[in-house]
Order: C-alpha cells, then structure tokens, then sequence
C-alpha cells in the first residue's frame, strides 16, 4: 500500500451529504412515495423559506442557475437592441443568457481587490440602449451594489444580480438577492447551498416581476394550457426542492465553516512566509465574504507551474478564469482586443483558487500550504542558481 496521503479536493460534496444522510434520505422517500415530482409542495415551501432567508419578497425556483438569469432577462423584456453591462471576469453563463436573449453584451472592467465589476467603469459604459446591469458577486463577495444601483438608478435601467456564488452573502446587512430588480442564485452542488444535480432560484421585490417570472418558468403559462408568454420548461424538481429544505437551516453555519478555513489559510500563508508570494483575497468593508472560493494570485510567469505542481501532488485547484469572456471565440464578432480591459486580463493571467469547503480540516489546508511553499522555494533556488 501506498503511503502518499489522500488526495485534498476543491470540494467535498458528498461531506454535507453524509453529515445529513438521514434527513435528506427521508426527504427524498417522501417525494417518491408522493407522486408529486413536478410543482409538489416542497418547490413551493422551498421558495417561502428562501425567500425569507435572503430578505425578499417573492423567490422563485428553476432549474439552474443559467435559467435563473434568462428568466430576469425575459422578465425586464430584455432582447434585441438591448445593451447589458456584465463583467468580462466570471464563468461564461452570465454572457450567453444575454446573448441567448438576443441582447448585446457590453463589458466593464473589473476592481483588482474584490474581482467584482467596477462602479466607475459601468458608468462609462451607459449609453441610451442600455437595459440592465448584471453584477458578479464573485467568489462569494458582493459588488458595490450602493454605487451599481445609483447608477442604474440614475439612468433609468435594471440591476440584476448574479449571486450563484454568493448564496448567503451579506452587503451592508443585508443579504444578496434582496437588492436588484431580479437576482439569480444556482444550486450546483459545490456552492454555498448545493443539491445533488442542477437547480436555481430567482428572487425579485415586484409583484408584476413574480407573476411573469412564474409563467415564463412554466412555457409561458399562468394558466394551464394557455400561453401569454413564449417560455420554456424551468420549472425547480420536486426532490431538489426537498434536498435544498434539509440543507437551507445549516447555510449559515457552513458559510461560517468556509470563513473560518480562510482565515486560517490566512494565518498558515503568513507562518509559512508565502505574503509576498500570493496576494490573499481581500473582505472589503461592509460585507461578509462567503469564500465560495479562496483566490489567491501569483506572478504571471509562475502561476501555471503553480497549478501543476499543487495538482502532482494531490492538491486539486483550478483557474477561475484563464480568459476573459471578451475574448471568447463566439463573441469574435464583437471585436474586442486583448489590453482592452487590463484588470481582467491581469486576473485571468494570475488567479488560481485553492480548495475551500466547510469541512476542510486544518490537516489538509496545512498539506495544501505546505505545497505552495515548496513550489515557491523551488524558485527561489532556481533564482538564486542564475
């Protein structure tokens, strides 16, 4: 037998599972012995519940989180001749719901501490076709929603939040989902608050905005068989929705879980001297940071060593992301350049994210450190050497 150490993963889903084996086993057992698959009662408790724990008034279920994005955007009556402002750092979801809806993306750069769409540079973007704002609060962090949503204010348009990895988060007390027009969560198993497969939410303040979001989910529909709307199927799983019930009480404690392993990996990157080797991420002011990743950067230069060299040892960690959405293949067409958008690119050239989960142990973060540490001497002998 080997006596390498197992192997530390970016996320053990099945750790919330086993934890909670015998509750979300008869949540399960419930919904097949019902029969009620489709819209059963736990979609709706679901929504009530959720609703409550983000501060909003309505909370509508869908099947992910990219559906949770179309559904704002079909709500707001985005499509043709609309412009939507989004940030060109973030997973690729957020830019094909806009152009799924036949809008035009328009990006605006990034703020290099927080990895969020920046303020300053969304106002320079507004033009008279502008329609929404869709905010990343990315890595488990809020935008400057005060400042986003004066903007938008100002100028007569949208905020639509994008909170997929941010369930939980907080911005100047007050939960994220509770701000913009429509804001959209995702459920992927390794978020904050995951199910065993896809499934997403929408929250929203306004009555009329609830009402379409619900027909639009459902083909349209707000009475069977009858379609005010061109929509599509949705709709939230029954079983998901019952899985999600079990695990929503212990959001908070496992979002407390994730800030205590950062905190840590904070404390074990300065013992092992590696503070002038990564730049930790950083909690701004005003929020409470969820750490649905830990993102770290690391020289240019070094970062994809980095990455090979913690994965040869059993370390999992991945690159959130290696190229920013304006440079995409299928928006050549839009004929932006690399250097348009520098803090962006700089991210995609230099970020790394190492494992974060609320059950990590301080074994496997301490292995995770220690590793890095290795790496970055590695360097220095090799510089030394020269």
């Amino acid at each position: 037998m080997s006596d390498r150490p197992a192997p530390v993963p970016m996320c053990d889903v099945n750790a919330q599972y086993r934890a909670l084996q015998p509750e979300i086993d008869a949540a399960v057992a419930r919904v097949l012995a019902s029969g009620l698959a489709i819209n059963g009662p736990d979609v709706a408790a679901f929504e009530k519940e959720t609703a409550e724990f983000c501060g909003a008034k309505h909370a509508i279920g869908c099947a992910n989180g990219t559906d949770a994005i179309l559904l704002a955007l079909a709500a707001l009556d985005i499509g043709p001749g609309d412009e939507v402002i989004l940030p060109p750092f973030t997973f690729f979801a957020t830019l094909g719901s806009v152009l799924r809806c036949g809008a035009t993306p328009v990006f605006a750069d990034i703020e290099p501490d927080s990895f969020n769409i920046d303020p300053k540079e969304i106002a320079k973007k507004v033009t008279a076709r502008t329609k929404a704002v869709i905010p990343v609060h990315l890595f488990g962090q809020c935008a400057e929603l005060d400042a986003i949503q004066a903007i938008a204010d100002q100028h007569g348009f949208s905020v639509i939040e994008d909170a997929a990895q941010s369930f939980g988060a907080v911005y100047r007390g007050r939960r994220c989902g509770s701000f913009g027009a429509v804001n959209c969560f995702s459920f992927y198993p390794s978020k904050n608050l995951g199910t065993l497969g896809d499934a997403g939410l929408v929250t929203t303040n306004d009555d009329r905005l609830a009402k379409k979001l619900l027909a639009y989910r459902n083909h349209g529909s707000e009475v069977k068989y009858y379609h005010k709307y061109v929509g599509w199927n949705a709709r939230l799983d029954t079983l998901h929705a019952a899985i999600l019930r079990v695990k929503l009480p212990k959001v908070d404690e496992w979002i407390a879980g994730r800030r205590d392993a950062a905190a840590r990996y904070d404390k074990l990157i300065d013992g092992a001297g590696l503070d002038g080797f990564f730049q930790r991420p950083a909690s701004l002011p005003n929020r409470l940071h969820t750490f649905n990743q830990y993102t770290v950067r690391v020289t240019a230069e070094r970062r994809d060593d980095l990455v090979k060299f913690l994965r040869e040892g059993g370390i999992s960690c991945d690159v959130y992301y290696p190229l920013g959405l304006h440079r995409q293949e299928c928006v050549r067409h839009l004929g932006h350049r690399e250097g348009e958008f520098p803090i962006a690119e700089e991210a995609c050239r230099t970020v790394v994210s190492l494992p974060i989960f609320p059950e990590i142990s301080v074994e496997q973060q301490r292995r995770v450190v220690e590793r890095c540490s290795a790496f970055a001497a590695m360097g220095q002998s090799l510089r030394r050497a020269a």
